[in-house]
């Protein structure tokens, strides 16, 4: 039996047959040059392309490869937990199937683990995406930095390499809504950042439409910060102090120049509306924060295992 310590890769797939040979092909380069075992973990998230027969034919030539096949699409980061519940590595390793995270980097992941780091993340340098995309990317990310309670590192994602003691910490955070990043930062540990230059997705299309973005990135506020719930009492006081402004205009104009005052609705009926719209919105912060709750108490599983692959341990689940 081998001495070397064994490292752990999980990839979430989601419709990328197109992806898959040539990040097998990067991947066989990169673990040629590691002093470590490995096994390589994807997560079919419900794909609806040729990916799991894909995955099925790396796996009958090359035993490292093991396949938890999901039930249906539970989403990019239900994937990444299931594999890191499965990872038996002394260190996990996160990426991406569409080859934007290069499998390259990783050599300095490891190099800065050896190091003593028990979280390496692997930091943006520069990427190769639209416009909208880095945009939007720098103003979520720095909006999170000032609004969670803890500190999230900009132009960070899901690529990063795990101690097997953070796996194990961040197998215990069983909610549904999940911001792993969030996770990463919270669960503390020696954390050290790798800086590299994100290339273009190689096929398809991202699995981070917007609706997609606007989903974690709520996940991200809504999890790790209380901020909008203080905001709902600030925007109460910022009403209150229009109102008792709206009164005091009505007064004076009804005292000092009455001959000023047009007789009529529409002061009423802006005030109104304004009001209406606040309180619409501040419920709508309320029940973000109550969906989550409710979500949690129904205590449902995270994720649903069709089938798992794996040669190396002659087993087929």
């Amino acid at each position: 039996m081998s001495s070397k310590k064994l490292i752990s890769f999980v990839f979430p797939v989601f419709n990328e047959a197109e992806n898959l040979p040539a990040l097998y092909l990067a991947l066989e380069s990169v673990l040629t040059e590691l002093d470590f075992e490995a096994e390589l973990l994807f997560v079919n998230d419900g794909s609806q392309d040729a990916s799991l027969l894909l995955l099925q034919g790396l796996q009958s030539q090359d035993s490292r490869v093991k396949i938890i096949d999901l039930s249906r699409n539970f989403g990019h980061q239900i994937a990444v937990t299931a594999g890191l519940d499965a990872a038996l590595g002394a260190a996990v390793i996160v990426m991406d199937a569409d080859l934007q995270d290069p499998p390259r980097v990783c050599l300095e992941l490891l190099a800065k683990w050896q190091e003593g780091n028990e979280v390496v993340y692997a930091q943006r340098r520069t990427r190769n995406d639209g416009f909208f995309k880095r945009l939007s990317a720098r103003f979520f990310y720095r909006t999170l930095r000032k609004l969670s309670d803890i500190d999230i590192p900009a132009d960070t994602g899901d690529f990063r390499l795990l101690d097997r003691r953070v796996v194990d910490e961040i197998k215990k955070f069983k909610e549904h809504n999940r911001f792993l990043r969030g996770m990463y930062s919270y669960v503390g540990f020696r954390q050290v950042a790798v800086q590299f230059d994100r290339d273009a997705r190689l096929n398809g299309k991202s699995g981070y439409p917007f609706k997609k973005m606007l989903k974690l990135a709520s996940d991200g506020i809504l999890g790790f910060s209380t901020y909008p719930l203080k905001l709902i009492s600030r925007l109460g006081v910022l009403a209150s102090l229009l109102a008792l402004g709206g009164i005091c205009y009505v007064l004076f104009m009804k005292l000092f120049l009455p001959q000023y005052v047009v007789e009529g609705w529409s002061f009423i009926v802006i005030a109104v509306l304004f009001v209406g719209g606040l309180n619409l919105f501040m419920l709508g912060i309320l029940g973000s924060y109550i969906g989550r709750i409710y979500a949690e108490s129904q205590n449902r599983p995270l994720y649903i295992v069709r089938k798992s692959y794996s040669r190396s341990e002659g087993i087929e689940s």
